[in-house]
């Protein structure tokens, strides 16, 4: 491969050059060893070896809680909230964590453009890096290889003496003027990850195995542990759901229109007129969240809508693991397929 090469003691320098040309999140430590995305201050706070950070940097683009207008009960007036481009750079992030912000760009560009969404996503620009995967991660099983470079504007793979550096959009190429600590590289960059965590079927075949596991006793065996927190749904990077309510003040005078994340797992999420709950069961709700990442919008584009960053599995207080439950389904999906050929086989005889 022919890039640039850039060397561990180049890299504080690297981020102060960005810096220099625009507002840089990038990953740092927090309590307890989490790692968040924030706004760089200090390039010597930046951490790029990491496994994951606690949540994705789709929080700049679809935040947890935002107005949507205020307005005026005595004149009947409204105001809508301007929204702002985030137009920063945002320096060392996977490209599950990208592939997942793109999956988002699909569902709020179809039929209905979501606005407030679309607007934050203009000007923003990526520079990814690659990972060694730990015992959570299953990506690849998704169709999403460590080093797959789509979408972002500059790339960093790892190597033992600094990093490959690889141009990727005229965006990127510009971020590098006048940054004179890289040299040209020859040669070829390690690629030998290994991950623990895998599926058992590519997307092909899920297709067909959700289409028959909609009653498979996995779904009541796992809500016997879940607690229904809703963690996997704040964590994960493709979960998008909202909800949207009227916050009138205390003269009744005004209000506010809010609009807050949401989550198909908790049990609200399906509450409507008169207390009417659609999925009361935990069953019910740990399957739709399931199905949601490999049935229904897979069924329209062909992909998976789960990116196997591993964040409902590692975060979750009961210790669900989304790879078992699906490994599970295509285990009983193929026992089954074996026990019909047999009976088939059994009327022709």
């Amino acid at each position: 491969m022919k890039g640039m090469f850039l060397s561990k003691e180049s890299v504080v320098p690297f981020i102060e050059h960005l810096a220099s040309q625009q507002k840089v999140f990038a990953p740092n430590k927090k309590v307890h060893g989490s790692i968040t995305f924030e706004e760089v201050n200090d390039a010597n706070d930046v951490v790029l070896n990491y496994a994951r950070a606690l949540l994705s940097v789709k929080k700049y683009f679809l935040p947890q809680r935002e107005t949507l207008l205020k307005y005026k009960l005595d004149d009947n007036s409204f105001e809508k909230q301007e929204i702002e481009q985030v137009n920063a750079i945002f320096l060392g992030v996977h490209n599950y964590d990208l592939q997942a912000v793109l999956k988002l760009d699909y569902n709020f560009k179809n039929n209905n453009p979501e606005k407030n969404y679309l607007k934050r996503r203009e000007g923003a620009v990526f520079v990814g890096i690659s990972y060694e995967p730990d015992n959570f991660h299953f990506s690849q099983s998704v169709g999403i290889d460590p080093h797959n470079t789509n979408g972002f504007d500059l790339f960093l793979h790892k190597t033992e003496e600094g990093f490959v550096l690889e141009v990727l959009t005229k965006s990127g190429e510009k971020l590098l003027d006048g940054f004179g600590e890289i040299s040209e590289f020859q040669g070829e960059y390690p690629r030998n990850e290994n991950f623990n965590a895998s599926l058992y079927a590519p997307q092909s075949k899920l297709k067909e195995v959700f289409a028959n596991s909609y009653d498979n006793p996995i779904w009541k065996e796992m809500a016997e542990k879940c607690v229904g927190c809703g963690t996997c749904n704040l964590t994960c990077p493709t979960c998008f759901c909202f909800n949207v309510e009227d916050n009138v003040g205390i003269t009744l005078k005004d209000g506010s229109r809010d609009r807050h994340l949401d989550g198909c797992m908790l049990r609200g999420f399906t509450e409507v007129a008169g207390g009417e709950i659609f999925r009361d069961e935990l069953a019910g709700r740990m399957r739709h969240r399931i199905y949601r990442k490999f049935k229904y919008i897979s069924d329209i584009t062909g992909e998976p809508w789960c990116v196997g960053c591993g964040r409902c599995t590692i975060f979750c207080p009961a210790g669900i693991s989304i790879v078992d439950i699906v490994n599970r389904l295509v285990s009983d999906y193929d026992k089954q397929q074996v026990l019909n050929e047999g009976q088939m086989t059994s009327v022709l005889d």
